[in-house]
């Protein structure tokens, strides 16, 4: 196994954690730590992805990382009231 499969792997694995909490209800998704996770986990995949030319891939975790940075953004800023 090389070095790339590895942060492959521990992207992933990064990935499923947020999921799986949030998924559990221990982690809830408009938090900065799901936000986070989300988005490392993106970030790592969609950089390999370029590096070995999955565009396919690349366009998926490319979004994944984007997405889950405007959630960063978003929470930043307060949630409209109800009404």
């Amino acid at each position: 196994m090389h070095a790339l499969d590895i942060l492959e792997i521990v992207g992933a694995l990064t990935i499923l954690i947020a999921f799986a909490a949030a998924q559990a209800g221990r982690l809830r998704q408009r938090t900065i730590t799901y936000q986070l996770l989300n988005l490392a986990g993106s970030a790592v995949l969609a950089a390999i992805a370029a590096v070995q030319s999955s565009w396919g891939f690349l366009l998926l975790e490319g979004s994944w990382a984007v997405i889950s940075l405007i959630g960063l953004i978003t929470l930043r800023k307060p949630l409209p009231e109800d009404g």
